[in-house]
């Protein structure tokens, strides 16, 4: 059995849409929210079962990743995330980068010599990497217009991929990819009538609106902490509103707080875009955090440690 593990955000999706359509095969899908990042303990695996891991970190997974291997299982696991100390293991492959620059579908990309390179374009601006998105795609001659679309698309399906629990989302993860799959080419996506792109599009233009008039809770003029209401449609927005903050204030770090369903907040934080480093180390400092060096987060924050991160979040960005 073949079995795919990906995150559900543009980066996990379009990763695992370049590597099916260089290799169709039927698989078993496992994916989630976005901040579902401990995907391999959902995994069971038989000796000779093939796994390939997308945009989850291998820190995160270590344990599950060792139980799979020593069940027999061949893995090949690709990531932009901290990884910690890579396990040796004569069945796994690993293609993994911890650059600032780079995500898992530019990896992917690499991987297979440009085949597919608007997917990974599309994921890089899902991911925030703008300058990384337009050094790849100048090989593909696009026009302004058509560079806009494929940002405008990954910002929707990294959208898509945010919010506490599936029914948070516009579509699951799996159900998204499975259509996008379809299409060799983001743009014969974006085209075709009656995709789910015009939903997409129209959710996200709703939400970014309606997040626009919340005000900072608390700001220096470092770091700026914005807290959403309870409501799917701020844990939906906030991690692409945080990317929104990063760009247009490039000196200061940002943290977009909102309620998760454990009953506790959500934490998305980015690093500022002049200094793109320090989230992961921040976030890694409370139980559920994690990430990269520029954008990271907390998955559960308790209400009485709010004080003590914003403390942490100013110290680490004085």
């Amino acid at each position: 059995m073949q079995i795919d593990v990906f995150n559900g955000d543009a980066d996990g999706i379009c990763a695992l849409i370049q590597l099916r359509l260089d290799k169709p095969v039927k698989t078993k899908l496992i994916t989630g929210v976005k901040r579902d990042i401990n995907l391999l303990k959902q995994v069971q695996v038989q000796v000779n079962d093939v796994v390939t891991v997308l945009d989850i970190s291998l820190q995160k997974n270590r344990t599950d990743l060792q139980r799979i291997l020593n069940q027999g299982a061949t893995v090949f696991y690709v990531d932009h995330h901290l990884a910690g100390e890579i396990l040796q293991h004569p069945n796994l492959k690993t293609l993994i980068n911890t650059s600032v620059n780079t995500c898992t579908s530019l990896l992917i990309d690499q991987y297979l010599d440009g085949k597919y390179r608007a997917w990974a374009v599309t994921a890089a601006f899902g991911d925030n990497l703008i300058g990384s998105a337009e050094k790849s795609a100048q090989q593909l001659s696009l026009t302004v217009n058509q560079l806009a679309l494929l940002r405008g698309l990954g910002i929707c399906i990294n959208y898509n991929g945010c919010g506490s629990t599936l029914s948070d989302l516009h579509f699951s993860p799996d159900v998204l990819y499975q259509e996008l799959l379809g299409y060799s080419s983001p743009f014969d996506y974006i085209a075709a009538y009656g995709s789910s792109y015009q939903q997409l599009m129209a959710g996200y233009v709703e939400d970014i609106a309606l997040v626009q008039t919340i005000k900072e809770e608390y700001c220096t003029p470092t770091i700026a902490v914005y807290r959403l209401p309870d409501k799917a449609w701020a844990r939906r927005i906030g991690g692409v509103y945080a990317n929104e903050l990063a760009n247009r204030m490039p000196t200061r770090a940002h943290a977009i707080i909102s309620y998760n369903s454990q009953g506790g907040y959500q934490v998305s934080v980015r690093a500022p875009l002049v200094n793109k480093k320090g989230a992961d180390e921040l976030c890694s400092l409370f139980t559920t955090g994690g990430g990269r060096k520029s954008a990271a987060g907390i998955n559960h924050l308790p209400f009485d440690e709010l004080n003590l991160f914003i403390t942490e979040f100013e110290k680490k960005y004085h």
